[in-house]
């Protein structure tokens, strides 16, 4: 049987699990261990692949909190080449939090619409990483735990708090900082 093409299809696990055509771009992983850039620019024309890709390294990184699903994740990765690459590589898997952010949503008519579409996406990907946070609420600062969970719940923040962008590092550090 032949496999389908996956047009319009942006998600990692959704193009494995649902068996369509791959050309395995994994080795992306590896390049970007060797390069140890601190920040990392993709360009590539318009569908060309750049949420893909972004989702790749979401599924390969991501350590979700959930041992189960971190297996699932690494399942993903059976047969493609980043397997092969060695320990050093595969050592990273399901590692790190990842936040997963893609402006298409922000896409819209007017202004309002467009803010009220990136605030509710900012505010799902930090609810997808709320487990992770409560469990390590004593290792995080009262003020960073609760302007999470407010962003968490689509609720407003104080300006003169911390904005989001500054928010999920500092979690994300406390944590990785504390971590056995």
């Amino acid at each position: 049987m032949k496999k389908a093409l996956p047009v319009g299809v942006d998600n990692f696990q959704k193009l494995i699990t649902d068996g369509y055509y791959y050309t395995d771009k994994t080795l992306l992983i590896k390049e970007l261990l060797d390069l140890k850039g601190e920040v990392n620019l993709f360009t590539r024309p318009r569908r060309f692949g750049k949420t893909l890709n972004l989702s790749m390294l979401r599924y390969f990184f991501e350590d979700t909190g959930n041992a189960q699903e971190n297996e699932r994740n690494r399942e993903l990765f059976r047969g493609l080449g980043i397997m092969e690459a060695g320990e050093s590589y595969t050592g990273q898997m399901c590692q790190y939090p990842v936040m997963n952010l893609t402006l298409k949503s922000a896409k819209q008519e007017n202004y309002e619409t467009a803010y009220y579409m990136l605030r509710s996406a900012i505010a799902s990907e930090f609810g997808r990483h709320r487990a992770v946070v409560q469990n390590g609420k004593d290792l995080t600062e009262a003020a960073e735990y609760e302007r999470y969970m407010r962003i968490a719940d689509g609720k407003r923040v104080r300006r003169r708090s911390a904005a989001p962008c500054c928010c999920f590092p500092n979690v994300c550090i406390r944590l990785q900082e504390k971590r056995p």
